[in-house]
């Protein structure tokens, strides 16, 4: 691949996330009191039910101490709850609770409700060539990570 090849991916990949959290996730974030970071803390959490701090930071890719704050957060919100390890009582694992779940299913509906109504628009010819574009993005960067890193980017709806 030429340089030059290289560099509309980069800048193209590099656009995708401020158009995708202004237009889709800012409006929604406005609804809510929790952060782009709490959000994916509670989606990891929900993939995983209880974690501890250092594994939800390992699975984020996020500094341990910037992992509590969040966590903090959502405990304050009744969202998450501490649980002692019961074999080593120096680990405090993270639960998330049924008020995390529901909540985070609404904000991830609401999402993806605005999504499809904006995806309507399109005709036929360019929703399919989106939607072989995006798997194909998606297919594409997970080779380029590992299990571990796109952990949090897997969808937290099942």
């Amino acid at each position: 691949m030429t340089e030059t090849n290289i560099n509309s991916v980069v800048e193209n990949l590099m656009i995708l996330q401020p158009l995708l959290y202004k237009n889709f996730l800012k409006p929604e974030r406005n609804k809510t009191t929790l952060s782009p970071g709490t959000l994916f803390v509670l989606g990891v959490l929900k993939r995983n039910v209880v974690l501890s701090m250092s594994e939800i930071g390992n699975k984020l890719s996020m500094p341990k101490p910037h992992v509590t704050g969040l966590v903090d957060k959502l405990i304050a919100e009744g969202y998450v709850e501490r649980l002692n390890d019961p074999n080593d009582r120096r680990i405090i694992n993270i639960k998330i609770t049924e008020k995390g779940i529901e909540d985070l299913v609404a904000i991830k509906k609401e999402i993806s409700k605005n999504l499809r109504k904006k995806l309507l628009t399109l005709d036929e010819e360019k929703l399919e060539t989106l939607s072989r574009a995006t798997q194909q993005v998606k297919e594409i960067m997970i080779l380029l990570l590992n299990e571990d890193d796109h952990d949090c980017c897997k969808s937290t709806i099942k």
